[in-house]
């Protein structure tokens, strides 16, 4: 079952995660990337954001920002804001309290932001109370809808249709650049751009 949106009973359970955005005067969406930098797709993430005057959040994976600190960097000179995703995608409810801290450490040694988001969504209260301790600013991120660009069962089409249903004023959408999402996530964000800058909305960084 894909929940397109989280669950009541989810946001229940973490309500110190940021779920979505108040609403201002101006009618905002909240695009967020999640699993990069990738050398060949980023920069063409960057290029369809240009193109719509669109500023975003990239949650990036330490490993890659090792990896490929030039197209990090490019985020970042391109005005874009930039968290963590931990160092190895670790799913947290899979791994222990300390390693799953000292992943999400080793990651923003690299990365130097104050935004986190859990990959999956998954982490224990033990982790967020950690991360909370060693932080107390600490923004942990979630979605008000995420695309699941990366499920190949889903076209583009149907990835497209994922967001513009379910998101309006404030909404933080997930998307992923990485090269299982691609196909679809290519195809379908531009088309997300165009129909929210119809309808008068602006994209901006968390």
């Amino acid at each position: 079952m894909r929940l397109v949106k989280p669950s009541k009973i989810f946001r229940i359970f973490y309500p110190s995660l940021l779920w979505e955005m108040p609403k201002t005067d101006k009618k905002t969406i909240y695009l967020t990337f999640d699993d990069g930098p990738h050398p060949l797709i980023t920069p063409k993430v960057l290029e369809i954001l240009k193109r719509y005057d669109a500023k975003a959040t990239f949650f990036c994976i330490g490993n890659n920002v090792q990896k490929f600190p030039k197209t990090f960097e490019l985020v970042k000179k391109e005005g874009h804001s930039v968290g963590c995703h931990t160092f190895n995608h670790e799913d947290g409810w899979k791994t222990k309290s300390d390693d799953y801290v000292n992943s999400v450490l080793s990651a923003n040694k690299l990365i130097h932001s104050n935004l986190f988001r859990p990959p999956h969504g998954k982490i224990k209260y033990s982790q967020l109370s950690k991360l909370y301790t060693l932080n107390s600013t600490l923004k942990i991120v979630a979605w008000t809808v995420i695309a699941y660009d990366w499920d190949h069962a889903l076209s583009p089409e149907d990835v497209y249709q994922n967001v513009i249903k379910n998101a309006g004023d404030g909404a933080i959408i997930t998307f992923h650049d990485s090269v299982k999402a691609y196909n679809n996530m290519i195809s379908a964000l531009p088309r997300v751009l165009e129909y929210y800058s119809k309808k008068g909305f602006i994209f901006k960084a968390l």
